[in-house]
């Protein structure tokens, strides 16, 4: 939801108020503009009604010494805005720098109970419940019509824009919209936060990101500050604490409202049904809406994709599209030629922002120009090359499965022999980290690099005793995946509960024609992590039977990915992520958040991969694109 919380959200959104919100006037009497330094825009700060009486805090930039109407962009979030941050963002060589140039009227809404708006934070706020109830929608709408009635020089048409938080708020803004919104770009927003987006993926509870958002965010509705860890390794650091579900209290003194709502529904119940961002926006799509999606984006990858897929259900007028780049949370906000040690080709956060997000905005906005927008912008790595398609996934491909065998094999072919399986200790004590140690404070610091820890070399977690791995032989020709990825596995444990993690990776070659930096690299393409206990149902948990091999089904989500010939395709299977995800007691408990330190056991886990129980890895493989 934030690209590395104060740091990233900086990058993202211009600014983060480091301390208190600076005092704002009402907006019957604005203060003297303030005239920025870097970019050819003033500043004012504004308080808008909302119906309930709130004022929320805004700031508006224009160009100086403009002549004519302009269109508005809004966004909205709850990660404050600094008038230096937002200066640079609009600067020529800003993050937004391509759109100040063109020359629109900005808009920054710090939303309600954040910096220097009134009213109570809600986190993911769901939608009003009664007629005359708020919410974020009737927030947009009733700042989009006071904005229209009182800014100087605009001409009635309204777009909103954000990325992470604020691509939530721009896909909500959708609902019931006001009449002079026209077009949105809603990018890296979450969609549920049960099932695949910041808070827990398949309700396993990812504990790092969670306990750092919300000591940062909800001890103070007028700060953004990073807690103190004390250490330079987080991995120790949550080793030690036993007692998850009341750790607000204990290190931050009172109650955090999302952490005990994390505390107090375990389960997929209503609370997280109801926030899911698709179930907020109408079923039929009414506001052009540009959805942006980062192939490795460590935050919200689920979320774009998901609403995009929803989306289309209703998109009987074709407003509905699709970007999807070779970046981290966000990342399309910057120059966007590598990826961690990955050459992408070219400047692809720039293209990016000048041949599509500007276009789009002139287009809906301005009536400039052309919309030369095919339904789906993808990138695809490993060729390094933007696909225009007219849907995603764009190609029926042959459905085929990567089959696990004995002694590390991975292939094609499908098992024939009525055994087969590989086993693991799969202590607590000791869980897999998810990047090498020590692994330091995530968003807090620049050396920790949480936004791209997706871009990790996964060779070295297969030395570990409680990782499984399977590669393919050196492949002879190129094997070109577009669309979903599906990990089906059978496994036993000897507890009662376990997490299932499934990495697909790409393994480059160790020879001289290969960079030295990537030579024998693993480069992961999907993962994701299952937890047991929901097997049957994510309402209700039920506790694993002993010794029984059963059928998990993973979703390792979708790529466009070229898999070079001479590389090997690699999956690996461990049972912890520590601490990107908490520990599974792997006894049973109704509440992991309160499991005991005697919940937390050593099991032996089993991988089979027989006739009868045949492990695997389901994608469509698409012939090449020459």
């Amino acid at each position: 939801m934030h690209r590395g919380l104060i740091r990233y959200s900086l990058a993202l959104l211009f600014g983060v108020v480091a301390g208190g919100a600076a005092m704002v006037q009402p907006a019957a009497s604005p203060p003297a503009a303030v005239a920025p330094s870097l970019s050819e825009y003033e500043a004012q700060d504004v308080m808008i009604p909302m119906r309930d009486g709130v004022l929320l805090h805004a700031q508006v930039w224009r160009p100086k010494g403009h002549v004519g109407k302009l269109p508005i962009l809004m966004t909205r979030s709850p990660y404050g805005f600094t008038k230096a941050r937002i200066d640079t963002g609009l600067s020529k060589a800003g993050g937004y720098g391509e759109l100040a140039e063109d020359k629109f009227i900005f808009v920054f809404q710090d939303i309600r109970g954040r910096f220097g708006s009134e009213g109570e934070f809600v986190n993911l706020r769901p939608l009003k419940k009664t007629a005359d109830g708020i919410d974020e929608a009737t927030d947009t709408y009733d700042s989009i019509d006071w904005l229209v009635k009182n800014l100087p020089g605009n001409n009635g048409k309204v777009g909103v824009f954000g990325v992470s938080y604020g691509g939530w708020t721009a896909a909500v803004a959708t609902v019931n919209p006001h009449p002079a919104l026209k077009a949105v770009t809603s990018q890296a927003s979450p969609e549920d936060m049960f099932i695949g987006d910041d808070f827990l993926h398949n309700g396993a509870f990812r504990l790092d990101y969670a306990w750092s958002w919300v000591s940062a965010l909800e001890t103070d509705g007028r700060t953004m500050k990073a807690f103190d860890f004390g250490t330079d390794d987080a991995y120790d650091w949550y080793l030690k604490q036993s007692d998850l579900a009341d750790m607000d209290r204990r290190l931050l003194g009172r109650s955090m409202p999302s952490w005990q709502n994390f505390v107090s529904h375990p389960n997929y119940d209503s609370f997280w049904r109801d926030s899911r961002t698709s179930h907020m926006m109408p079923a039929k799509v009414a506001v052009p809406n540009l959805i942006v999606a980062g192939w490795w984006d460590q935050e919200d990858f689920y979320g774009p994709m998901t609403i995009y897929a929803n989306q289309e259900k209703g998109d009987d007028r074709g407003l509905n599209y699709l970007v999807v780049g070779p970046w981290n949370h966000g990342g399309w906000r910057g120059e966007g030629s590598k990826y961690g040690p990955f050459e992408l080709g070219g400047p692809t956060g720039q293209w990016f922002r000048t041949s599509v997000e500007l276009p789009w905005f002139r287009y809906w906005l301005k009536g400039v120009g052309k919309l030369d927008q095919p339904e789906a912008f993808v990138f695809q790595s490993g060729s390094n090359k933007w696909q225009r398609l007219s849907r995603w996934p764009a190609v029926e491909g042959k459905q085929r499965s990567l089959y696990l065998h004995p002694e590390g094999k991975l292939s094609f072919d499908a098992p024939k022999s009525r055994k087969g399986a590989s086993s693991f200790v799969s202590d607590p004590a000791n869980p897999v980290p998810y990047r090498d140690r020590a692994i330091l404070k995530p968003f807090m610091r620049p050396e920790s690099n949480w936004s791209t820890w997706i871009a990790d070399d996964q060779a070295p977690f297969t030395k570990r005793k409680d990782v499984l791995f399977w590669q393919t032989e050196p492949l002879a020709e190129d094997v070109t995946v577009a669309g979903d990825i599906e990990a089906r596995l059978f496994a036993s444990t000897t507890g009662t509960d376990a997490d299932w993690v499934v990495k697909l990776v790409d393994i480059y070659p160790s020879d001289a024609a290969t960079p030295e930096d990537l030579r024998g690299r693993q480069r992961m393409i999907a993962n994701d992590v299952f937890r047991g206990r929901f097997r049957a149902s994510y309402e209700k948990p039920a506790a694993i039977k002993p010794g029984k091999a059963l059928e998990y089904r993973i979703d390792l989500h979708s790529a466009s990915h070229v898999f070079r010939k001479g590389h090997r395709i690699g999956v690996q299977v461990q049972s912890s992520w520590f601490p990107l995800i908490d520990r599974n007691p792997q006894t049973f408990v109704p509440n992991i958040l309160k499991a005991k330190p005697g919940d937390y056991r050593a099991q032996t886990h089993s991988v089979f991969y027989s006739r009868d129980f045949p492990s695997s890895i389901s994608m469509s493989v698409v012939p090449d694109a020459k």
